[in-house]
């Protein structure tokens, strides 16, 4: 079986996303620009014990997003203890939301957001008493 095991997120101003995703997340970065021939910063999402996986940031090759246009790739889903202050950070930091925080009865809530790049990417909290 293959599991995900690495991820890269596109963008355009490398400093506003690696910004972006440090106050939000609490990620840190490693300048990769070396090995990848371009600008790239390898993402450390969290503690190597916890479940997860690390990523990276790239430089976007071609344009970016357009507004309102359908979602063509993967979208992140970030796991979080408490979905509204994270949502506080992510649009105090220039995100803004796709779409509101909604329940999934019994499991958890969940929302989607567009990061300072034009990216969507979800924030998923469990709670089994959402509903």
């Amino acid at each position: 079986m293959s599991r995900l095991i690495h991820f890269e997120i596109h963008v355009e101003d490398m400093e506003r996303a690696k910004k972006f995703y440090s106050e939000v997340f609490g990620w840190t970065f490693e300048d990769w620009s070396e090995y990848a021939g371009m600008p790239y910063f390898g993402a450390v999402t969290g503690d190597e014990k916890e479940p997860g996986i690390n990523g990276a940031l790239m430089q976007r090759q071609s344009p970016p997003p357009e507004e309102h246009q359908p979602m063509n790739g993967y979208a992140c889903t970030m796991g979080v203890e408490d979905f509204d202050s994270v949502e506080a950070m992510i649009t105090k930091n220039g995100g803004k939301v796709a779409m509101p925080k909604h329940a999934l009865p019994g499991m958890a809530w969940q929302g989607y957001f567009i990061d300072t790049e034009g990216n969507i990417f979800g924030v998923h909290q469990p709670d089994e008493n959402a509903k």
